[in-house]
């Protein structure tokens, strides 16, 4: 039986404390989905009901991994339940911690600007993109970018990274990029763009009133948000 109060799981093979990286990239995933759902909602609708509510789940979720027992964190519990039938993958537990306590931070953040004083600005929309950018990288990539500041500010190398990132010294020949790689990439760069200037697309826009009715009125919470091209350009106004 493991310990009640502790960060991380005790595998005899591993000198430190390790989590499964599958269900630690699944609750990420999780989280993501959340967090997009909560911004849309604020950024196209004005509606910030959904981001307090994940800001409060978020801050009660990170709370319970950094000073009680990240076993019982309620995403971390789903994680495990929906890859329980896959290989684990072990990572260092010493590095999670910096990352999940610069989580904590952004957490604190916007429950002081959103959910207490109802604040709405840059600081809120910064703070977002921070969290979507390294939920996005841990999901999509398994890249802990809030680990990295374990390394900044340790002597000791984190052990155990996704990936086996740690201790890569040299990429095998199925890791590298060659030269036709990037023109293919390159091109397709180069066809996206000509595909959204194409006269086809941009004649299948919906054209936009030139006079403005009542569905073209910005909202009060779009102006203070200094969001008033946006919202009008999501919503086809001119």
């Amino acid at each position: 039986m493991a310990p009640l109060l502790t960060f991380g799981e005790k595998i005899e093979a591993y000198e430190v404390k390790v989590f499964n990286e599958r269900e630690v990239r699944a609750s990420a995933g999780i989280l993501f989905l959340f967090a997009m759902l909560a911004f849309m909602n604020a950024w196209l609708a004005g509606n910030f009901l959904p981001t307090k509510i994940f800001v409060v789940g978020f801050l009660v979720d990170f709370s319970i991994r950094l000073f009680f027992n990240p076993r019982y964190a309620p995403t971390l519990i789903m994680g495990r339940w929906i890859v329980r039938n896959q290989q684990p993958e072990y990572v260092g537990a010493p590095q999670k911690r910096w990352a999940w306590g610069l989580g904590l931070g952004l957490a604190v953040g916007m429950f002081y600007l959103v959910v207490l004083n109802n604040l709405v600005g840059p600081a809120n929309l910064l703070i977002c993109l921070v969290c979507l950018t390294l939920l996005f990288f841990e999901t999509a990539f398994g890249i802990c970018l809030g680990c990295q500041l374990y390394n900044l500010f340790n002597r000791e190398k984190a052990q155990l990274c996704p990936g086996n990132a740690c201790s890569v010294e040299e990429r095998t020949e199925i890791q590298k990029l060659h030269l036709g790689q990037y023109v293919v990439l390159a091109g397709f760069a180069f066809f996206i763009v000509l595909v959204a200037t194409s006269p086809l697309i941009q004649g299948t826009q919906v054209s936009a009133s030139s006079t403005l009715d009542e569905t073209c009125i910005v909202p009060d919470w779009a102006i203070e948000m200094g969001h008033e091209a946006q919202w009008k350009l999501h919503n086809n106004c001119p």
